[in-house]
């Protein structure tokens, strides 16, 4: 059998329940590959899942490897194929006696964490790993510690595929559809409330979602808000965020980047800009991507837009944009 080694940090965290289970039962990698795991989480708490890896060992699947539990971020993703970036400090916790809310101070104190973190990805995992990010603020998240890596071989991802799937169940449900008749879904941009989950190229059955619907009011003016704030809409109902939900955008997007894309078809992830779409270079920015299942992802190009994509695309730039300047002097 062969072995693939998955770094995964906020181990102890909620999201990171509803995933690990998943990750090493074979429905992630494959039915003949063993998952050596290695679960990383700030000192305080990192005992705690000495009790998951039980319920892990408890799970009895065949797939199961290794599993090491770790306060140290270089014992963590030393060798590591995958690193799943799921743990950040959340808004609304108390930092040095200062309760974190403004997303300045989240994308400052989550920043000097990711630092740390990209600088040591680069350096002891290996050299094609492929990392993605899920906390949040994820793209900028990302773009830190893309750019603190300095590993040119290695592949950054920030998740939107948790927003994409909101987006086709949206769909879906307005058309009375299955969400597995929605493809070519994009989230264009920025994980946050400016997101373009993008309705004009999304396909219903292979006909744009717009021609499918009807209802230009509902697209534009109850669609986008729905997807936007669906995150909020979660929390307000749950009390907490979304957890099973999020570890399934997981799974879905290490699924896509290690498969072939389906003919026709791409998927929703953010990477780093290479000025497509006239979005600026080097942001780690939500496109549509295609994965040749070889390693190599692309982003699909010669997508048409109208007026009004494009306007909502160059919102979500322009927030990625003031993110950058707010995160600058952690990269100089």
């Amino acid at each position: 059998m062969k072995e693939i080694n998955v770094a995964v940090t906020g181990g102890a965290g909620q999201i990171s329940y509803s995933l690990l289970p998943r990750l090493i039962s074979g429905e992630t990698f494959g039915k003949d590959m063993k998952v050596n795991l290695k679960l990383i989480e700030i000192p305080q708490v990192v005992e705690k899942l000495q009790g998951t890896i039980m319920e892990l060992i408890d799970c009895g699947f065949k797939q199961t490897g290794s599993l090491i539990a770790t306060a140290d971020i270089v014992e963590g993703v030393e060798n590591a194929d995958w690193v799943l970036l799921v743990g950040s400090i959340p808004r609304g916790i108390v930092v040095d006696g200062k309760k974190i809310e403004e997303r300045s101070d989240l994308l400052k104190i989550n920043g000097g964490i990711f630092t740390n973190q990209g600088s040591t990805i680069g350096k002891h995992s290996k050299s094609d790993a492929k990392i993605l990010v899920v906390g949040n603020p994820a793209n900028t998240n990302a773009f830190i510690g893309k750019n603190t890596a300095n590993n040119s071989s290695q592949q950054w991802f920030a998740m939107t595929a948790l927003d994409a799937n909101r987006a086709k169940a949206q769909l879906a449900e307005k058309a009375g559809v299955n969400i597995s008749s929605v493809t070519n879904m994009t989230v264009w941009g920025n994980h946050s409330p400016t997101m373009y989950p993008d309705p004009y190229n999304a396909r219903i059955d292979g006909i744009s979602a717009v021609e499918v619907i009807k209802d230009l009011n509902w697209i534009e003016n109850e669609y986008l808000p729905l997807v936007q704030q669906r995150g909020r809409s979660v929390i307000d109902a749950r009390g907490a965020s979304s957890a099973a939900s999020a570890a399934n955008a997981v799974i879905d997007t290490i699924q896509s980047v290690d498969n072939a894309t389906e003919e026709g078809n791409w998927f929703s992830a953010a990477v780093q800009s290479d000025g497509s779409y006239e979005t600026p270079e080097g942001l780690i920015f939500g496109f549509p991507l295609r994965s040749s299942g070889q390693g190599s992802v692309e982003i699909v190009q010669d997508i048409k837009l109208n007026d009004f994509a494009k306007s909502k695309i160059k919102i979500t730039a322009a927030e990625l944009l003031s993110e950058k300047e707010a995160v600058q002097d952690l990269l100089d």
